[in-house]
Order: C-alpha cells, then structure tokens, then sequence
C-alpha cells in the first residue's frame, strides 16, 4: 500500500470534498489521507499526516490558497499543490506562489487524474 500516492482535500465546500474523495478513492494508486475546509486546518493536517499531494482550493475564507501555497512550500517543499478554482485568471499568481499545477474545476475527471499522475513523474 505504500505505492499509494497520499492526498490531502482542502476546500470549503464539504460537496466539492466529497466528490473529489469519491473520485480519489477509487483509484488504485491513490489514497485520500484527510479534508479539510480552511487553510489553518489545512496546514495542522500536513505536519501530522505528511501527503503527498494537496489538492487545494484557491478562493477559502480565511487564508486564501495562494496564501496556503506560500506556507507549504516554505515548510514542505517536497509536498506537490494543485491549486484549483472556477477562475482562470488567478494561474499567475498561483504559480507564482508556488504552486505545481493549476486548474479551474470543472475539468474533466480523466483530465485531472492524468495531470496528477503525470506530476508523479516528475
């Protein structure tokens, strides 16, 4: 199980999680580790559950996913971000801020596997 690719979901829609938990647990060589809803909690989880990817909403009351983005890589910089929105315009800053990937939800699921595979690669 080690092969197991670890992610983490942080998005302040509990629907959004869900559905990306679904579409992640079914995967053979992926396994969700933990959600969450802020980037505070976010942060709390990465230092006790150590995942791999972060699958990271950009727009979250509190701490923004830029914002979030600037911490983890400054603490984990091994930990890969996709960084996820509805607009497209916030690509820039969000890999500026260190982000991996960028994506706008909506995208096709193949699509987003595919992406997160091919980081694995990397």
């Amino acid at each position: 199980m080690s092969n197991k690719f670890r992610l983490l979901i942080v998005d302040d829609s509990s629907s959004f999680r869900k559905g990306m938990r679904a579409l992640l647990e079914i995967q053979p060589d992926m396994q969700v580790v933990g959600e969450a809803s802020n980037g505070s909690d976010a942060l709390e989880l990465i230092e006790k559950l150590q995942p791999d990817f972060i699958l990271l909403d950009a727009q979250m009351p509190g701490m923004t996913g830029i914002e979030v983005t600037q911490q983890i890589k400054s603490r984990w910089p091994q930990v890969k971000i996709i960084l996820m929105t509805m607009y497209a315009d916030y690509r820039l800053q969000a890999i500026e801020a260190g982000a991996d990937v960028f994506l706008t939800k909506g995208i096709p699921p193949e699509h987003m596997l595919s992406v997160l595979r091919g980081i694995t690669q990397t």
